[in-house]
């Protein structure tokens, strides 16, 4: 279900630092769900009892073609110790003590708003509600995850509800992960990984015109394992058909040729991919989670986009525009390729990304796109536009977005920017906790619905209702115009086909477009050429004169006639070597000198893309490149040294070594220097004895550092790797170091060294925000005075930073667009006077016990506490049965005094480097 990646502990990263824009107390993250997923053992605090954590985890196809299920290729790894699985609390436990939906006085909303609690469910009799719907007489239908459905009249303003008033609806169909009504039926994406029914699309209508759904049809099965599978029915905006969404644990059934995904899944890393430490999802390949457009009969499947990790609902605007919110993986927290949950605007034939392990794409990969909003670690559930809500205007706009773990309700406001949207989002309704699970907007009363409750915890059901003084008329509610998004579907008119046929005039039309400026335009140019035969375009992407579209161009020729390896089956044809000569030999005549970063970045991809699914050229071609690349390291962006320095030392180039090593030296986040590390475990070439020593012993200093649940685990990978690239001369002459264990520190000890022997001032508001606001305060600082200032005192930790950090505090990347230099020094120095509410913490009292921590975990009558940000092991386990009292705290996790032992200057310009988003060009720094 949704909830369900919902559900598992977070793992956190270390403890919180410097700089949160409301000082975040004990943060946390979710946690995730999945089949394969492993906890670790962690030690219990003083004498509670030890956290027990629970991961949770056909019809005829016409003109279809069948997705490719390559089976994944052995992946050598490192094993640890197989962990017995958590068991998953069989029922719903008695509402008693702390055991109860979450009361309204700890549940917090936006000004002007109330929420009412209207019914609290008995779990021992009607389980735990996940999906909420309207059937067309304005009747509430909802779900429980391992049950079947109720029905419901929403009561009159200020009343509530009976037991008597909930009406099992006597369908024989249960574990409901999607529900819309339409045309007279209940359509339902069935998820039940309990395999007591089949999952997949159903409808359930009324046989006899009683009144009663009683008809069960499947419609068509979908093969899903764990929670990850699936999930919403959403209509299309033409009324014509639904959009089923699916997570990364679905097995793709036949997808109809006429899709706009091209179905040319690749894993395409160029060095091995590391499996998840823990063994999640290890083997898994792409294409992850796809959102599919089926008929009503659910006879055909087109998929729409692929690549999402675990999305669970889905939302149409009024521009007829598809949005999702994808889950994160928060076992790799502060690793490279961590990626946050995020709102994701659908386009067609869009790829997002999601690969296992350490092979998730980032956003500035050329082959898949970036989301158009980061929230943050969370458990994505529902998704509802505000339409017909009797809301302010700007509300009743908003996309409304469910996190089930931290208890969010978020405002998603929406702006048109280019060929998609620009975002911002606002916390709407919170509460601690609050495992909020669906939400919908009332045709009739105009409120807002919601229902809290998954894996057998209490359930509520909640009613958000405006009070304020605002006016609630209707807002506008025609379409917003944009000639950039109407390029775009145009272009998205000219994909499917899978290059069996061309479409009149599709080759002239998307290539004028492949060198748009808008990546969403360039996406769907793209998209359409590969999707047409390849022998009407492929001499053209060879020869191109214009650099920027040969890049692009490129890329679609090399997805659509290379196989990657990993993908490749026993009918698969053999690999095109004249191609792959054809492909690399135009890459390396592209003038790099004559394309912006982002196009250079095309290039260096599709290299890379060439490279893994034509392998590797002859010695001519490898020195061309090398040629090529190499007097382009180092860049001035952080995202091309990746992939250059990946690329160069897979063609084993003899100054990369050095080059990367000096890279990392001066990185200040632990991520880019992971990856640093990462690119280089297999290099043979280049090294001399310093440097290899400077190399390993990087590895004792990454011992100190913090990440998510399978963060040491890829530490000990990459440095196994690296082992073993050792000649026997190499072993022996390096036996100490390699021996060598690492001394362990505190984080914020670790972190904090460059401060060693400092004296401590006691800075005060007044006196800092003086200097800032002084005619040179914040003029002429050192840029990397303050970049080393934001590493040192341990910002990244927490605090993502760009594409850089940590999650368990609030983003500081767009700071300097909500702050003043007072106001982010007030937070720094008074960390308890505004904490942020999405990193609030609760303190709770059991057997005159007080426990302080963030809510990582619900499971039955179990509730999780992260009880140290520094440590994310760090947890107790409470009964909520046996809580006498439970409360938000008061007080910030984030320390005082974190400035003390910095020099005035040192703090300006961190203010500085923190205001101007990281931008060295920023006139601070002038």
């Amino acid at each position: 279900m949704k909830l369900i990646r919902h559900f598992l502990p977070p793992a956190f990263l270390l403890a919180a630092f410097l700089i949160t824009l409301a000082a975040l107390p004990l943060a946390h993250s979710h946690q995730t769900s999945q089949q394969s997923a492993r906890p670790e053992k962690q030690a219990a605090p003083s004498a509670r009892p030890r956290a027990r954590l629970v991961l949770q985890q056909s019809a005829p196809q016409a003109k279809a073609i069948k997705a490719p299920q390559a089976k994944a290729k052995a992946q050598k790894a490192p094993q640890g110790k197989a962990k017995q699985r958590p068991r998953r609390s069989a029922t719903v436990g008695p509402a008693i003590g702390g055991n109860k939906a979450t009361p309204v006085d700890r549940i917090k909303a936006a000004p002007g708003f109330q929420v009412e609690l209207i019914y609290s469910v008995p779990g021992e009799d009607q389980g735990s509600w996940v999906n909420l719907c309207v059937d067309d007489r304005g009747r509430l239908i909802v779900s429980d995850q391992f049950g079947g459905l109720y029905r419901i009249t929403p009561p009159a303003a200020g009343a509530t509800l009976t037991h008597d008033d909930v009406e099992p609806v006597p369908a024989q169909i249960r574990a409901a992960n999607g529900m819309v009504w339409s045309n007279g039926a209940l359509y339902i994406g069935v998820n039940d990984y309990e395999q007591k029914i089949d999952s997949g699309l159903y409808r359930v209508s009324d046989s006899n015109g009683d009144d009663k759904l009683d008809k069960v049809e499947l419609l068509h099965k979908v093969q899903s394992r764990s929670d990850h599978g699936v999930h919403a029915v959403v209509p299309t905006p033409d009324g014509e058909a639904f959009y089923l969404i699916t997570g990364n644990n679905t097995t793709p059934p036949d997808i109809e040729v006429n899709s706009p995904v091209r179905l040319v899944w690749g894993e395409d890393h160029l060095l091995p991919s590391m499996p998840d430490g823990r063994g999640h999802n290890r083997g898994v390949l792409a294409p992850g989670g796809i959102i599919y457009r089926v008929t009503p009969d659910g006879s055909k499947f087109e998929a729409i986009a692929s690549g999402f990790r675990n999305i669970f609902d889905a939302a149409v605007n009024r521009d007829g525009e598809l949005f999702t919110y994808d889950a994160d993986m928060e076992y790799d927290f502060n690793t490279p390729w961590y990626r946050p949950t995020r709102i994701c605007h659908v386009t067609g034939g869009a790829e997002f990304g999601w690969r296992n392990g350490a092979g998730k794409r980032p956003v500035f990969y050329a082959d898949n796109l970036p989301g158009i909003l980061d929230i943050g670690p969370g458990s994505p559930t529902g998704m509802t536009f505000g339409y017909g809500a009797k809301f302010p205007a700007k509300y009743q706009n908003a996309l409304y977005a469910l996190d089930w773990s931290w208890g969010k309700l978020y405002a998603v406001h929406l702006k048109p920017d280019g060929a998609s949207y620009s975002a911002t989002k606002e916390e709407f309704v919170t509460g601690a906790p609050l495992p909020i699970t669906d939400a919908i907007i009332h045709p009739g009363d105009g409120a807002m619905y919601f229902t809290i409750g998954g894996r057998r915890v209490q359930s509520g059901l909640y009613r958000v209702t405006y009070v304020g003084d605002e006016s609630t008329a209707p807002a506008e509610t025609t379409p917003s115009k944009s000639s950039a998004r109407e390029t775009r579907r145009a272009l998205e008119t000219l994909q499917g086909g899978q290059g069996t046929q061309e479409k009149p005039g599709a080759v002239d039309k998307a290539w004028g477009h492949l060198a748009d400026s808008d990546r969403f335009i360039r996406w769907a140019a793209r998209t359409a050429l590969e999707h047409q035969p390849v022998a009407s375009w492929s001499e053209r992407a060879l020869t191109d004169a214009n650099p920027a579209t040969r890049a692009e161009a490129l890329l679609a020729l090399a997805r659509v006639t290379g196989i990657c390896p990993q993908h490749r089956k026993d009918d698969s044809p053999p690999v095109d070597q004249q191609m792959g000569r054809r492909l690399t030999e135009a890459l390396a005549e592209i003038d790099l000198d004559k394309l912006n970063e982002q196009q250079r970045q095309t290039v260096y991809r599709t290299v890379q893309i060439v490279l893994n699914r034509f392998g590797r050229p002859d010695q001519q071609f490898s020195e061309a490149l090398v040629a090529q690349l190499d007097p382009r390291l180092p860049s001035s962006s952080p995202d091309s040294n990746w992939l250059l320095v990946e690329t160069l030392a897979w063609l084993e180039s003899p100054n990369v070594a050095a080059e990367a090593m000096e890279l990392l030296r001066a990185a200040p986040a632990q991520e880019e220097q992971m990856q640093y590390a990462r690119s280089l475990r297999m290099l043979k070439s280049g090294w001399t004895p310093a440097l290899r020593n400077e190399y390993f012993e990087w590895f004792l200093t990454a011992a100190n550092y913090r990440g998510g649940a399978s963060f040491e685990r890829f530490i000990e990978f990459i440095r196994n790797d690296a082992v073993a690239t050792l000649s026997e001369d190499e072993k022996q002459a390096m036996a100490e170091l390699l021996a060598r264990k690492p001394e362990r520190t505190s984080a914020l000890e670790h972190l904090g060294k460059i401060f060693d022997g400092r004296e401590s001032t006691k800075w005060t508001l007044d006196e800092l925000s003086t200097a800032a606001r002084a005619a040179d305060g914040l003029r002429a600082r050192d840029f990397h005075s303050g970049q080393k200032m934001f590493a040192a005192a341990g910002c990244y930790a927490c605090h993502r930073f760009g594409n850089q950090g940590g999650m368990t505090g609030p983003d500081l990347t767009s700071a300097g667009r909500r702050y003043s230099a007072h106001d982010l020094l007030d937070q720094i120095v008074n960390p308890s006077k505004v904490i942020n509410d999405q990193f609030s913490a609760v303190r709770v009292v059991v057997d005159g016990q007080i426990h302080t921590g963030v809510v990582v975990n619900l499971n039955g009558d179990s509730m999780t506490l992260n009880t140290d940000l520094a440590d994310p092991n760090q947890r107790v386990n409470i009964d909520r049965k046996e809580i006498e009292r439970m409360e938000v705290s008061k007080v910030s996790p984030m320390p005082e005094g974190l400035l003390n032992r910095m020099k005035q200057a040192e703090i300006l310009d961190l203010i500085a480097y923190v205001l101007s988003g990281g931008d060295e060009a920023n006139e601070m720094f002038r």
